[in-house]
């Protein structure tokens, strides 16, 4: 179990659902993941605080008004200024969809986009320090940025976070490159290329996977949730995995936690 205390720059430390249907999401997620999903309140705008051993590890919540596009996970990156990230996001070609703002006592919250297009979170925490756990089965292990324009992002990156890259071959294509993103020479997340079986003109998107236990019986709840299998399970370098969607059409790779191919 990796408990999280403390995340640095530019690190993946929370992610949460975006749905017009939260009732129905909070079925499908309490049966594939075993989490405890709480209201936070009218204060938050009645945000789910999804819980897995007694500590935070998602959120999910009600899509705004006039939103149009489909249930989606959004990645938030750590920062310690989400103001002075912001001036680095524009300055360095990207956009605001939400200024930065407070969250109560628990932190400072911005959404931004890429200049590739691709949508994401900035958190400053504060009382809520992101996600307590990584890399349990139930909470997220990865999150990659498939791109449109993967060298655009690349530099994007670099220059609002300072990451550092090894690029080492696809896990789908090992004629293409998949960017390892390095936070104190430790690897925390990639930038790559869309792989072929992703539909043309999908827009850039940050991709979040989820560690469980059974790679097999976690496909078999998508479905009886409702949800949908994109891409079997098949090996992959750090496990086994597969592409669903949930029962809201939202995106996300299962990953199984016992490794091995």
């Amino acid at each position: 179990m990796a408990q999280m205390t403390k995340y640095s720059e530019g690190v993946p430390c929370w992610i949460d659902l975006g749905t017009p249907d939260v009732g129905r999401a909070k079925e499908f997620y309490t049966a594939l993941f075993g989490w405890d999903i709480t209201d936070t309140g009218e204060e938050t705008g009645h945000y789910q605080l999804a819980m897995l051993k007694g500590v935070p590890v998602a959120g999910i919540m009600q899509q705004q008004e006039g939103w149009t596009g489909p249930s989606a996970w959004t990645t938030y990156l750590w920062t310690e200024d989400a103001d002075g990230t912001v001036k680095r996001i524009q300055d360095a070609g990207g956009s605001l969809l939400f200024e930065p703002m407070d969250v109560t006592d628990q932190g400072r919250m911005a959404i931004a986009t890429d200049p590739a297009g691709a949508v994401f979170g900035l958190w400053q925490g504060r009382a809520h320090q992101g996600a307590g756990l990584a890399n349990e089965p139930g909470a997220f292990t990865w999150n990659d940025n498939l791109s449109t324009d993967p060298r655009a992002a690349r530099e994007f990156y670099a220059s609002v976070f300072g990451y550092d890259y090894e690029v080492v071959p696809a896990p789908w294509d090992e004629s293409a490159e998949y960017a390892m993103i390095k936070v104190d020479d430790r690897p925390v997340g990639g930038i790559a290329g869309q792989p072929p079986k992703i539909p043309a003109g999908t827009p850039s998107f940050w991709n979040t996977y989820f560690s469980v236990a059974d790679a097999d019986a976690a496909v078999r709840a998508v479905e009886q949730g409702g949800g949908q299998v994109v891409v079997p399970v098949r090996p992959a370098p750090y496990g086994r995995q597969a592409v669903v969607r949930d029962n809201g059409g939202a995106g996300l790779v299962l990953v199984d936690a016992s490794g091995g191919s």
